[in-house]
């Protein structure tokens, strides 16, 4: 998973901007006169052709400035004396703004690296002081600085802001440099108080310490008869190891038992029914079908978690909701999340999720998979992984492979271009883009964090134990490598750091899911199976249905939670049980034949990355028609072509990359293809 929070807001760390004054609203203080003036003087000095220019960026300036910025004549002569008509002198002022944003980017996301590496790597015990440290944004109070300097009003005022619409229309006949200019023209699209900001770091942060310590000792579960069946020194971290440990028993002994077992931790974790004495504790055995808590074969009294799970959800809503008021264009977190960050309006995304998960396929799909389990479906075959070639395969004997391979960080560290050649990339691109990544021991179950500029490193962050990487962790970190092949080739290998990046974490989810696809082949191991093709198409298939339904339970929450500005955590936690079953019966229950099912609601980005979910299923889109047009070719090759494209829209580069636009009809036809040749 990509550190995508903390990550994305700094990569666009501009996107919002802070004053000093708490109290100051985006109520106009430049009248229409005088922006009519200013328009009439521009066009006069500078012609014509710079007319639609000039009404844009005076009209989005006329926004933000203030009294306390300087009077209406202010205004006008600033506006005078500050505008760069096209030319040559515009592309040089281009160059130097972009290099001073590189320059703080880059900078400030490094600081919070440092901040943050307490939490994030297994470096021993969280002090109160570290998630102090953790929770500050650096980064808070100079963009205060660029209004009180004017250097805000003056990007404004040369690169004025496009809406998504007139990208989409405009944006595949512009040049290299109008995309350039353009992502110059999104940086400045609000005005939020500082305090605003670091509230947003400071609950973000509780949130990602909660939910990276949030760890479950399977080994000292225990059934009626105080049978174990786990190793005693295992513990999953929720919700990513607790579904991958269920993902790897299918077809084991005593499999279904242990699924049924993890699930019914699930549920505790869901409906906060479970005992807060066995989170992150192995003090404790723990019954979850009877819910009772043991010490030394004694029971003892235990009190459930009193709501943690929700209360870190309801402040993250709180926080970004605080925030709407200085968005005149964005008034909801939900708008900024779809229209300004991911650039795919919330409606498209939910009818491209409704279309797969409500369709006939699914069915056809369901009933295989009950075939080849020879039984009935229960709720966690969601996380069915039969279509797996490594669902063949013996995972010891993995783990094996792995622990041999990779010891340590170091080992892994490495290996980098040698994974990369075997991938089909030259040597020299291999070793370049392995020294641009630093692999560090993560104390979750690991992600990426990308540089912001060009003279720093992105970061791998993986889980490796003291008996070395197992096949679980290789797995991880080969998607989190995926991350870092995009930040790495994103950033140095882009025309105009403007451009740097992918259109929104959809594109880097669906590269690492690349990556991690391979993980089999990267080890030597290759599947011989005619049908692999088939078994894939099938596999994207499910996980896509998986993972839209786990999506559109984040979003309806987070309409809930804006029709319930003023819902307790009570409230809200039978709001997202509710929402989640919803979910599940109108497109899960016909399917499986159970109703009621809260299983959707597991997932830890709900709580800590809010509305961060749809990004997966998109990204599973992606992919699918990403690997669809790599069938018979050159994968480094292209994978280079097309992350070198640069952060243009959604659709833009979706065509760039593989000539259509983002569908899950390839991916339904596809599996209906395959259900003619799997049995």
């Amino acid at each position: 998973m990509k550190k995508t929070f903390l990550l994305f807001v700094l990569s666009v760390m501009f996107l919002t901007f802070c004053t000093n004054n708490s109290e100051l609203e985006m109520k106009k203080f430049i009248d229409k006169p005088t922006i009519n003036k200013t328009i009439k003087a521009l066009v006069e000095r500078y012609g014509e052709s710079d007319r639609d220019r000039i009404q844009r960026s005076i009209n989005q300036m006329a926004n933000f400035w203030t009294e306390e910025d300087g009077s209406k004549k202010e205004f006008f002569d600033f506006c005078l004396n500050n505008f760069v008509p096209q030319g040559e002198k515009l592309d040089l002022v281009f160059e130097r703004l972009s290099n001073y944003f590189e320059v703080i980017s880059g900078h400030f996301n490094k600081i919070s690296l440092e901040l943050n590496k307490q939490l994030h790597l297994d470096l021993g015990e969280i002090l109160p002081v570290d998630l102090m440290f953790a929770g500050y944004d650096p980064s808070a109070n100079l963009i205060n600085d660029f209004f009180k300097n004017k250097i805000a009003f003056y990007v404004m005022l040369n690169f004025p802001n496009y809406k998504l619409e007139e990208k989409n229309t405009f944006g595949s006949s512009w040049s290299r440099k109008q995309w350039a200019f353009a992502r110059m023209g999104d940086i400045f699209t609000s005005r939020v108080p500082s305090e605003y900001l670091q509230k947003i770091s400071e609950v973000s942060t509780k949130a990602d310490s909660y939910i990276s310590e949030y760890n479950i000792f399977v080994g000292n579960l225990v059934d009626d008869n105080f049978n174990t069946y786990f190793p005693k020194d295992k513990k999953l971290i929720s919700h990513w190891n607790l579904r991958d440990e269920i993902k790897s028993l299918y077809g084991k002994e005593d499999g279904l038992f242990k699924q049924k077992l993890i699930y019914t931790v699930m549920k505790h974790i869901i409906n906060q029914t479970i005992p807060v004495q066995v989170i992150n504790n192995p003090e404790y055995t723990w019954n979850p079908f009877k819910n009772k808590v043991f010490k030394e074969g004694k029971e003892v009294p235990s009190n459930p978690e009193p709501n943690t799970r929700y209360q870190h959800l309801l402040n993250n809503f709180l926080a970004r909701k605080a925030v709407d008021k200085f968005y005149p264009e964005y008034p909801t977190y939900i708008s900024r999340k779809f229209d300004l960050e991911f650039e795919i309006s919330e409606k498209e995304i939910e009818n491209l999720f409704v279309e797969l998960v409500s369709s006939p396929t699914v069915q056809k799909v369901a009933e295989l998979i009950q075939k080849r389990l020879n039984r009935p479906l229960e709720p966690f075959d969601i996380w069915y992984d039969g279509f797996k070639a490594r669902s063949q395969l013996d995972e010891a004997r993995l783990t094996e492979i792995t622990r041999s391979k990779y010891p340590n960080n170091e080992a892994f560290a490495k290996d980098l271009p040698n994974i990369l050649m075997k991938l089909g990339f030259d040597s020299e691109l291999a070793n370049y883009i392995a020294s641009k990544v630093e692999v560090d021991p993560a104390r979750g179950a690991g992600h990426a964090w990308g540089a912001q500029m060009r003279s720093e490193n992105a970061h791998l962050r993986t889980r490796i134990p003291p008996t070395g990487m197992d096949y679980k962790g290789y797995n991880i970190a080969m998607h989190e490598f995926g991350h870092n092949v995009e930040q790495t080739l994103t950033l140095q290998k882009v025309d105009y750091y403007m451009l740097n990046g992918v259109p929104n974490t959809a594109f880097t989810e669906a590269m690492a899911f690349i990556f991690q696809k391979r993980d089999l082949e990267i080890l030597g191991i290759s599947n011989p199976d005619p049908s692999a093709k088939y078994l894939t198409a099938l596999d994207n298939f499910w996980a896509s249905y998986e993972i839209m339904g786990v999506a559109l339970v984040d979003m309806y929450v987070w309409n809930w939670l804006y029709a319930h500005p003023n819902a307790s955590v009570d409230e809200l936690k039978n709001a997202v049980i509710t929402i989640a079953k919803d979910v599940w019966n109108k497109y899960y229950a016909p399917v499986f034949g159970i109703k009621d099912e809260p299983i959707l609601a597991i997932y830890s980005h709900m709580i800590d990355y809010p509305l961060y979910l749809p990004a997966y299923p998109l990204g599973h889109i992606i992919e699918f028609q990403i690997e669809k047009y790599l069938e018979n070719k050159d994968l480094a090759q292209e994978l280079f072509r097309m992350l070198t494209f640069g952060r243009t829209t959604p659709q833009i580069w979706m065509k760039n990359a593989v000539g259509s636009e983002i569908s899950v009809k390839p991916l339904i036809e596809a599996a209906e293809i395959a259900l003619k040749y799997v049995n």
